[in-house]
């Protein structure tokens, strides 16, 4: 072997330096990333932590506000019960003022939301209706009643032609015997 160093030797080591300086940047640039994922992981942790504390303070309160305002109403009143016989009417029959009256907010929120579901359904069914595939699946079907609907009226018409010649060769018949 020679001292000298042929052109592919220098290239092996120039591209295996290459490779090692590559190696090198991913290994910091992942150490690097995962230290940030990891402060944001703890990042992200503590303020849901705090989120789940300020949720559970507002459960708290919205339960406390709840409990008060069932003690301080009395007993609930369900909606299926109102046909029932035991309903207040007054003496000349009209309802008593202390039935249960639901609020104007809540009435709008209800109403909102039978009227949003309705809706959504309506949209969903026509966008089911109007979908290609199911048009072509109707006309399809259409077709294929057509054609039995046809193919039966023949049917019939050649049977009563079949009834009918048999009852005027029936007749000819009779009328030829008695003759």
């Amino acid at each position: 072997m020679t001292t000298q160093w042929s052109v592919p030797a220098w290239a092996l080591l120039v591209t295996l330096g290459a490779v090692l300086v590559v190696a090198v940047t991913l290994v910091a640039v992942v150490r690097r990333s995962s230290s940030r994922a990891a402060a944001l992981a703890a990042s992200a942790r503590s303020e849901s932590e705090a989120l789940r504390a300020q949720v559970e303070a507002i459960e708290h309160r919205l339960a406390a506000t709840a409990r008060a305002t069932r003690a301080a109403d009395g007993p609930e009143y369900v909606i299926t019960r109102l046909g029932d016989a035991d309903d207040s009417e007054g003496a000349d029959g009209e309802r008593s003022r202390d039935q249960p009256v639901v609020d104007g907010p809540l009435f709008a929120d209800l109403v909102l939301r039978e009227s949003v579901v309705q809706a959504a359904s309506l949209a969903a069914g026509l966008r089911r209706a109007l979908d290609p595939a199911h048009l072509n699946r109707i006309r399809f079907e259409m077709r294929r009643e057509l054609k039995r609907a046809r193919k039966q009226r023949r049917a019939d018409a050649r049977q009563a032609r079949r009834e009918y010649e048999a009852r005027q060769r029936a007749g000819e018949a009779a009328g030829e015997a008695a003759a």
